[in-house]
């Protein structure tokens, strides 16, 4: 196609979600499209969150994008869960794992049968059935453990993420502009946005503008004004403070997220150093006491000052307004317990491109558009709500404030049937497995009183004897397993692949 038939598009932001949006669409639809990207030096980036889930191999593999150098450039290390500190009770702990709990039936799932199994005497944990679990735990990791694969994510470097994006999008055929944006022009009868004037005097005109603009949400906030919902009734934190440190131990594969009395700290380990934050709420803790916590509970020696960092958790009413789509923290922000952050830009980026405007007519797209977007924050609002709700903590006022307040009706409905029956149902946009619930409601103490009877139609001694097989299956898996930073070494030295 012509310069002069193709959509012209509009990303006003750098960072992670602006090159990532402006590299994915050069990559998919780059012949049908004009890219150009604003961005300015001057104003930086969040980039703290380096953690991620599963989802983002599947959209690297749709974009087209090699694993090993993009793990070489950003430092990056594997990531197989997070363990939980001290959040049901001080001084326990679990791991919400990416792997399947066991072998699942049709009728039941695999928990109920190692219920009845217990019921009859096995002592073994639920989590002997987990290869990624037991693996994190041994500090180990592969690509596949023998011929079974290993369910993955990554730690990475996002400020080095973006930088790499940022060279690959650039050479594919996106147009880089320097400068701030001192305006938005607005059309009087449609309203949509014509172009962004920038403090050099330069306009950027566009059919498509993208708001990557971050917290300031400049597009989609200010200049359409599209309202921001709060949802800090829900999620109290407002504040995180983030500091890297040296690396005192070799790269654990997975994250580790550590309550305190008024909010968590975030240990996330690269290849060259460890990413440290606190989230926290500024109602219970100010901000010189969770400094303060958080450098009492560093492992390794600072090579950043803290840096604070101000947010409201909810989301926008729309996240596409006219012809802007926010993406990103401009959409909304939930904090990065679960390491949502990118799959949010991800998925909003799959969702655009399957409903991209190829003319004016944007309300139709548009409306579905915020249809998902809506269902999809929502699902994960709740189970965020799930780790500080379900708790036995009565130690501070802000776990009192989570244990005892309200919550949406809809997370109430799934914890209640949980708890009564043990039942328990993929969340409504397939982000969070069964096992995800699992592992999160039973590690934070939320034992079922009933459960499921499959399990007591086969004979007692037979139940068991097969969970003994495949406990020493997957104990057989894990110890042939290398250890994590050694496969590293081997796959993706930081700097040394591509």
């Amino acid at each position: 196609m012509t310069s002069a038939t193709k959509t012209r598009v509009v990303v006003a932001g750098g960072g992670t979600a602006g090159w990532l949006s402006a590299f994915s669409l050069v990559t998919r639809l780059g012949n049908l499209l004009d890219i150009t990207l604003v961005e300015s030096e001057q104003i930086g980036t969040v980039g703290v969150g380096e953690a991620t889930i599963p989802t983002m191999r599947n959209f690297h593999q749709l974009m087209g994008i090699d694993e090993r150098e993009f793990m070489s450039a950003t430092q990056a290390t594997f990531k197989l869960g997070i363990e939980f500190e001290n959040w049901g009770q001080k001084n326990e702990s679990y791991i919400h794992s990416f792997g399947e709990i066991g072998q699942r039936a049709w009728m039941a799932e695999f928990h109920a049968f190692w219920m009845a199994a217990r019921d009859s005497g096995l002592n073994d944990s639920l989590d002997d059935y987990c290869l990624e679990l037991k693996a994190a735990k041994a500090g180990k990791f592969a690509l596949a453990a023998g011929k079974k694969p290993v369910n993955y994510a990554f730690h990475l470097d996002a400020t080095a993420y973006a930088a790499w994006l940022r060279k690959k999008a650039e050479a594919a055929g996106v147009k880089r502009v320097e400068g701030k944006i001192n305006n938005i022009v607005v059309d009087e009868q449609s309203g949509n946005i014509r172009s962004l004037e920038l403090d050099n005097g330069e306009c950027v005109q566009g059919d498509v503008f993208i708001d990557c603009t971050g917290f300031r949400g400049l597009l989609i906030g200010d200049a359409l004004g599209v309202e921001y919902e709060d949802w800090s009734h829900y999620l109290a934190a407002d504040s995180a403070i983030a500091v890297q440190t040296e690396s005192p131990e070799p790269p654990r594969p997975y994250t580790r997220a550590i309550a305190h009395d008024a909010g968590w700290q975030w240990r996330i380990p690269l290849q060259t150093r460890t990413g440290n934050g606190i989230v926290y709420s500024s109602r219970f803790l100010s901000d010189e006491d969770a400094e303060k916590t958080l450098l009492a509970n560093l492992t390794g020696k600072p090579l950043t000052e803290p840096r604070r960092i101000k947010f409201k958790t909810g989301r926008r009413v729309k996240t596409w307004h006219k012809n802007c789509v926010a993406i990103g923290l401009s959409s909304g922000f939930l904090e990065p317990l679960e390491s949502t952050s990118i799959h949010l830009v991800t998925t909003a980026l799959i969702r655009l491109m399957k409903l991209f405007p190829f003319s004016d007519n944007f309300g139709i797209l548009a409306e579905r558009f915020n249809q998902e977007s809506a269902v999809e924050l929502e699902t994960i609002r709740d189970f965020i709500i799930l780790h500080y709700h379900q708790t036995a903590r009565d130690d501070s006022p802000f776990w009192d404030h989570y244990r005892t307040m309200d919550i949406p009706d809809s997370l109430r409905h799934r914890m209640t049937i949980f708890a009564e029956n043990g039942y328990v149902w993929p969340d409504d946009v397939s982000l969070f497995r069964v096992d995800s619930w699992i592992q999160v409601m039973m590690g934070q103490g939320l034992q079922p009183k009933q459960y499921h009877h499959a399990g007591k139609m086969l004979p007692p001694e037979g139940l068991k004897q097969q969970l003994a097989a495949l406990k020493q299956q997957i104990e057989n898996q894990v110890a042939q397993l290398p250890p994590h930073e050694q496969f590293i070494q081997k796959y993706c030295p930081a700097g040394k692949v591509g």
